[in-house]
């Protein structure tokens, strides 16, 4: 939009379908099913238990089995939704907890990105790191903690102990 890629139309579209997604998860999380008879024989058919007692519809759309479409016999208050915006709720409930550690990683990442190396860092007075970390990071010198990250044979843990290690800021003798 800023940048003239798209017409405010077709922002405005995507606005809304946002809005929608947005308010239909939050009814979603209120919006209680009764088990019936009815509604156990299609949890069955789907290949996931029946419910012996109210369940909030979230819970029963975490289920693989369970698509959106799947609840509209039991959902009367159900909004007008398009096949994009069903398709975003199912896709946003079940990979919430994917999404979130994504989210997390994508935060560490940021971190490890802005944590710099001293250009003088001797990595061989560093204990516990590993020979081929040591070596790695001598070859290539990054400049902060994320590029090391990245640099093959340097592993997790080699990472771990240079961030203890410039916490303690006690690299060549500072």
């Amino acid at each position: 939009m800023k940048f003239g890629l798209i017409s405010q139309e077709r922002y405005n579209k995507f606005l809304e379908k946002k809005e929608n997604i947005a308010k239909e998860v939050e009814r979603l999380k209120k919006q209680l099913v009764r088990p019936t008879e009815e509604f156990n024989k299609m949890l069955v058919s789907k290949g996931t238990t029946p419910i012996s007692e109210p369940v909030r519809m979230i819970e029963l759309l975490k289920r693989t089995e369970i698509k959106y479409d799947d609840l509209t016999s039991v959902d009367v208050d159900r909004p007008i939704l398009n096949k994009a915006e069903r398709e975003q709720i199912d896709i946003q409930i079940k990979y919430e907890g994917y999404i979130k550690l994504q989210l997390t990683n994508v935060e560490k990442f940021k971190k490890l990105e802005s944590k710099l190396i001293p250009r003088e860092m001797d990595y061989t007075k560093i204990k516990g790191m590993s020979l081929e970390g040591i070596q790695k990071l001598q070859q290539f010198e990054p400049t902060s903690v994320g590029q090391a990250s990245r640099i093959s044979g340097v592993s997790p843990a080699d990472i771990n102990v240079l961030l203890m290690y410039l916490e303690r800021g006690v690299y060549n003798g500072v």
